[in-house]
């Protein structure tokens, strides 16, 4: 009994120990959780005040950043409002000047420093009078449109020289009605680093328009203080004057050409220059009389007929009593001429008619310019006065012209175009030559094809022969064709398999477009024989056929590409001579393969056609083609010879080396140096007639 008494006390003594444990544990758990919950309630305020601390430490930066804006914005301003905005704006203009240049006037030379220097001493004096003349407002609103005028001079000027290798005149104000030709080509010449030349006005407008930048208005200085400025623009600005006249004098030394002009005077004493010269066009002209005129020109001549008259061919007279088609072609030169792109002839019909006749492998344009200006050359053997000028401001002249002289033989005269009349003022200036018949795009019936807004070429060919056959014989007919024009891309042409080329890799490039157009403009020509041919007019008449200037830009890089592949030791020289060079061929009954290789031009053309009719060309600078003169000018200072190119400097076209004149022996120094007084003696008087209607 008393073993089971032991044995519950013992079991009762484990269960009150096991309560016991339990009780503890409970205690400890209790004791844990308060100790929990106090460290958590002691945690939750470090926890709020490190939340706390984040967000002062992010509004802080928000602050700070709004701060430093501010400050920058305040600072952006007071530059903007002080002299340092038009001085950084004249750095500027500086580099665009400078980018101008690189990309016109000096591509194949270094620029020479005295324009560097030129440049910067106007751009100087320019910001100089803005910050010393203009208060605050004033400043900055002067500042930004002297920016933008210039940037737009020097963008245009870029453009317009890629168009035709010459800078601008303010004198072509007077021809923006024919602007249509220059605005077609120019998304072929537009390249994206000429968005260099406005992208800090751009900049600007954005600041402005945003508000970010506020042109302020300041107090007026002390009186002291303004004086001491009004004394310093005053200096600045005879400085100025006294600077300009300087660079104008430069100008003065090459005034044919503008090139040199803009390298020797900057392209800002150019156009100072220029502006000078349109409103006192007459201190241009050298002679102001007739008689002064005529004594000069009658040595000239008597030279040139004592050196060149005598002829390689007894033609004089030869085509007497025969029709003559004289045919200017739109933008064709010389290199397209028995060329082939892809194994296919780009002019077959050209190559054919030139080959079986008379070659005349060295024809220049007489002007970096327009249609119009070779066709003044042609029509009257003097230089054109530059951007279709002869044909705008001096068509009222009296001119010894290619149309007189056939009259006066008993010929049949006609000029046609496939353009209005109003187009290079052609209806007025063919009515000032006593043209007999002047057929314009009003003058033929079919209107319904057109290129690029003229008569396509064959229309205009099919219609010229239909009018031939009704003209009294011996006719002379000017004919000028048209659908090869910029920007060549044959808008208009309902059959586009007239285009018988595939130019491959030049497919959508400004040269591609070119090589299409041409080969239409071929295909053209070859309707054109073939209906003079059906008309029983093509056997006995005399054709001379010519381009009429250059197509393409200088220095275009696929052209550059497809001359080298037949020439690939190309020169510069042989850049520039091949822009000035276009095609020409004649065809002259019972005359067949010849080549003329000699230099030739389109005042050549008259004189020409007055020796084979036996006819007096009248007041003429040129010669004729079948005699020896061995060189030809252009209206811009330049001189081709057989031998020689002057464009600036003299080259042998042979390599296109430079020539040194002093390592020269004294008879080829004296032939170079006579090239050069005959040029400047023909330009002299030809400006001179135009300028001041001497022949009237």
């Amino acid at each position: 009994m008393k073993e089971n008494i032991s044995k519950e006390n013992q079991k009762r003594k484990a269960i009150l120990g096991e309560m016991k444990e339990q009780k503890m544990e409970k205690k400890k758990e209790t004791i844990k959780k308060k100790q929990e919950k106090e460290i958590s309630e002691n945690e939750k305020p470090e926890k709020i005040e490190k939340v706390e601390f984040k967000e002062k430490e992010i509004k802080e930066k928000i602050n700070n950043k709004k701060i430093n804006k501010t400050k920058i914005k305040e600072i952006a301003n007071r530059f903007f409002n002080s002299i340092g905005f038009p001085i950084i704006i004249g750095i500027l203009l500086f580099l665009k000047t400078i980018f101008f240049y690189l990309n016109t006037i000096s591509i194949q030379e270094p620029i020479d420093m005295e324009t560097v220097l030129g440049t910067i001493a106007f751009i100087a004096t320019f910001i100089w009078m803005i910050c010393t003349f203009l208060p605050n407002r004033g400043r900055i609103v002067v500042t930004i449109i002297l920016d933008i005028v210039i940037s737009i001079l020097l963008w245009t000027d870029n453009l317009y020289h890629a168009y035709s290798s010459s800078v601008l005149s303010v004198a072509q104000i007077t021809n923006i009605q024919y602007g249509e030709e220059i605005i077609s080509t120019l998304p072929n010449l537009f390249r994206i680093r000429h968005v260099l030349y406005f992208i800090d006005i751009i900049a600007i407008c954005i600041l402005l328009f945003t508000k970010i930048l506020k042109i302020e208005k300041k107090k007026k200085l002390a009186i002291k203080y303004q004086v001491i400025k009004l004394i310093l623009g005053i200096g600045v600005t005879i400085l100025f004057f006294s600077m300009d006249e300087y660079y104008i004098e430069l100008a003065k030394e090459a005034p044919y050409n503008k090139d040199r002009q803009v390298k020797i005077s900057t392209i800002y004493g150019y156009h100072i220059s220029d502006i000078e010269n349109t409103f006192n066009i007459k201190n241009q002209a050298k002679y102001s009389t007739k008689e002064e005129l005529m004594t000069d020109y009658e040595e000239l001549k008597k030279e040139y007929d004592e050196k060149y008259s005598e002829t390689n061919y007894d033609l004089e007279g030869y085509i007497k009593g025969k029709n003559v088609i004289i045919l200017q072609l739109e933008s064709i030169q010389n290199f397209v001429i028995n060329r082939k792109i892809n194994g296919k002839e780009i002019t077959p019909n050209l190559n054919k008619f030139i080959n079986e006749n008379i070659e005349i492998s060295n024809m220049f344009m007489q002007s970096y310019s327009s249609t119009a200006d070779s066709e003044f050359s042609t029509v009257t053997s003097l230089y054109p006065m530059e951007n279709g000028m002869s044909y705008s401001r001096y068509y009222t002249n009296t001119y010894d012209n290619i149309f007189t002289m056939f009259e006066n033989e008993g010929y049949t005269t006609s000029y046609m175009h496939g353009n209005y009349g109003y187009f290079w003022n052609r209806g007025n200036v063919y009515k000032a030559f006593d043209v007999q018949n002047i057929e314009l795009k009003d003058s033929f019936a079919d209107t319904s094809e057109n290129i690029n807004d003229y008569l396509s070429d064959e229309l205009l060919y099919i219609q010229a022969v239909e009018k031939l056959k009704n003209y009294n014989t011996p006719f002379m007919s000017y004919i000028v064709s048209a659908s090869s024009h910029t920007p060549f891309y044959l808008l208009g042409l309902e059959d586009r398999s007239k285009v018988s080329i595939n130019v491959g890799k030049y497919e959508n490039t400004f040269l591609g477009c070119y090589l299409e157009a041409v080969n239409y403009a071929d295909y053209a020509f070859g309707v054109f024989i073939e209906k003079l041919k059906e008309a029983n007019l093509y056997d006995d008449t005399v054709i001379l056929l010519f381009g009429d200037h250059n197509g393409l830009e200088m220095y275009n890089e696929y052209l550059i590409d497809f001359l080298k592949e037949t020439e690939p030791n190309l020169t510069d020289t042989d850049i520039k001579l091949n822009y000035i060079r276009v095609a020409c061929g004649m065809k002259i009954p019972g005359i067949e393969n010849i080549k003329i290789e000699k230099p030739v031009s389109k005042l050549d053309i008259k004189p020409t056609f007055a020796y084979l009719i036996d006819g007096d060309p009248g007041f003429s600078l040129g010669t004729n083609m079948f005699a020896r003169k061995d060189f030809i000018c252009l209206n811009n200072e330049r001189i081709v010879t057989s031998r020689y190119y002057f464009d600036e400097k003299w080259y042998k076209i042979k390599d296109g080396t430079e020539i040194n004149l002093e390592e020269l022996p004294q008879d080829e120094r004296g032939l170079l140096e006579d090239y050069y007084e005959n040029m400047r003696r023909e330009l002299d008087i030809s400006i001179s007639i135009s300028i001041n209607n001497l022949l009237k």
